[in-house]
C-alpha cells in the first residue's frame, strides 16, 4: 500500500476514531467536580420537513437530546443561550453523549464557572451510520436542519435566547466537518463556533481512491447492506449519499467514486464541491460575522494537518481564529476538551442577555 493511500485511509477511519466502539473505549473520562448541580436531559422527536421524503428512507422525525442546565426549572422567567453540539460518523446522538460523558461533563463546566446555558445533541446518524451534515435528496437536508428546522423548534419550545450571538455550534470529527460546512454558511444563525478534530476538510483525488478496495461497494444490492461493509468502505457509501446523489439509480440513489474498477472524476469533483479547503474561499465575508471561531486537535491525530490547513488560511484572510493542537490522538481527550474548553469558549463569547 502507498504511503499516500494508506494516508488517506488512515484519515477516512478517524472520521470518529473508527469504528464507534474503539471510540467509546479511548475517551477518558474527566474527574467528577464535587457538589455540581444536576442538569436535567431530554430526549425528544423534532421532526425535519427537509429531510422528509428522502430517498434512502431516512426518518424526518428525529432523536434529539436537549441539556437543561441547573437552573431552568427554578428560574422560569431566565433565558439561555444555546450550544448545538453535532457527533461524529458512525455514532449517533446517545453514543455521543458517552464519549462527551454527558452530563458529567456538562455538570462540571458549569460548577467550575461556565456560565449555565441549553446544549443540544441532534443526531444524525443514517443508514451508511453518518449524513455528513449535508444537502442530498438521498439522505435529505441535514444541513438545513441543523441550521433552521432545529433552531425554529427548540427556539419556539424552550426559553433561549432566540438570536445568533446567543447560538454556538461545535462538533467533533464528522461533526467538525458539519460545523465548518454549516458555519460558513450560516453566520446569521450563529454567533461563535468550534471545530473539534473536523474531518473531510480537504478535496479527494485519484490517488486517495483504492479501486479493488472499492469494488465491494458496486455489489450492494440494498441500502440495509451496508452494515456489513468495513468501517472505511461504508464511509465511503456515506459519503457517496451525501455528495453525489443520484435519483435515477436506486437502490442506493449515489454516483459511487469508482465504477468497473475505474476512478470516476465527474464523481470525485462532486465531492472536492464538499470540502470546506475547497469553499472556504467563498464565505470569507460570512467567517468575519462570528464573534470567535475555534478550531483543534489532537498532536497524534491523522487529521492534524487539515485541521492545520484551515487554521492558516483563516489566518491568511486575517479571520481571527483559536487553534490549538494539544496531547491526544483523534478521541481520547475528546470529553475533557468539551468540558475544559468547549463549553467555556462558548460561555466566554455567547451573549447570555436578550437583544434590545
Amino acid at each position: 500500500m502507498s504511503p499516500r493511500l494508506f494516508a488517506s485511509l488512515t484519515a477516512m477511519m478517524l472520521l470518529s476514531g473508527a469504528p464507534s466502539a474503539w471510540a467509546q473505549a479511548g475517551t477518558e473520562t474527566p474527574p467528577a467536580v464535587p457538589g455540581a448541580k444536576p442538569v436535567t436531559v431530554q430526549k425528544i422527536k423534532v421532526h425535519a420537513p427537509t429531510i422528509a421524503g428522502n430517498l434512502e428512507g431516512e426518518s424526518a422525525d428525529r432523536d434529539v437530546l436537549v441539556v437543561l442546565p441547573p437552573s431552568y426549572a427554578s428560574n422560569p422567567r431566565r433565558r439561555y443561550p444555546v450550544l448545538y453540539a453535532l457527533h461524529g460518523y458512525s455514532i449517533g446522538a446517545e453514543q455521543w453523549t458517552k464519549e462527551i460523558h454527558v452530563p458529567q461533563t456538562i455538570e462540571s463546566a458549569f460548577a467550575k464557572g461556565t456560565q449555565e446555558m441549553i446544549i443540544v445533541l441532534p443526531d444524525s446518524k443514517t443508514v451508511h451510520n453518518g449524513s455528513m451534515y449535508s444537502r442530498s435528496v438521498t439522505t435529505g437536508d441535514f444541513e438545513t436542519f441543523i441550521a433552521r428546522d432545529l433552531v425554529r423548534y427548540i427556539d419556539g419550545h424552550y426559553r433561549t435566547i432566540a438570536d445568533r450571538t446567543s447560538r454556538g455550534l461545535a462538533g467533533h470529527s464528522m461533526g467538525g466537518y458539519g460545523t465548518s460546512r454549516i458555519g460558513m454558511k450560516y453566520p446569521e444563525t450563529f454567533g461563535a463556533i468550534y471545530m473539534m478534530s473536523p474531518c473531510c476538510l480537504s478535496p479527494r483525488t485519484a490517488g486517495n481512491m483504492d479501486p479493488k478496495g472499492l469494488e465491494a461497494l458496486e455489489k450492494i444490492t440494498s441500502p440495509a447492506e451496508s452494515a456489513s461493509l468495513p468501517f472505511f468502505l461504508r464511509a465511503q457509501l456515506a459519503s457517496a449519499a451525501a455528495w453525489s446523489p443520484n435519483p435515477a439509480k436506486p437502490p442506493l440513489y449515489v454516483d459511487l467514486p469508482v465504477k468497473d474498477g475505474q476512478v470516476q472524476p465527474e464523481v470525485l469533483a462532486k465531492w472536492s464541491a464538499n470540502a470546506p479547503l475547497a469553499f472556504v474561499d467563498q464565505y470569507v465575508g460570512n467567517l468575519r460575522q462570528y464573534r470567535a471561531i475555534a478550531i483543534d486537535v489532537g498532536d497524534k491525530d491523522g487529521l492534524r494537518g487539515d485541521a492545520t490547513r484551515l487554521h492558516e488560511v483563516l489566518d491568511s484572510y486575517r479571520i481571527a481564529n483559536s487553534f490549538e493542537i494539544y496531547e491526544g490522538d483523534h478521541t481520547n481527550r475528546v470529553a475533557f476538551r468539551f468540558q475544559d474548553k468547549v463549553l467555556p469558549f462558548f460561555s466566554q463569547h455567547l451573549s447570555f442577555a436578550p437583544a434590545k
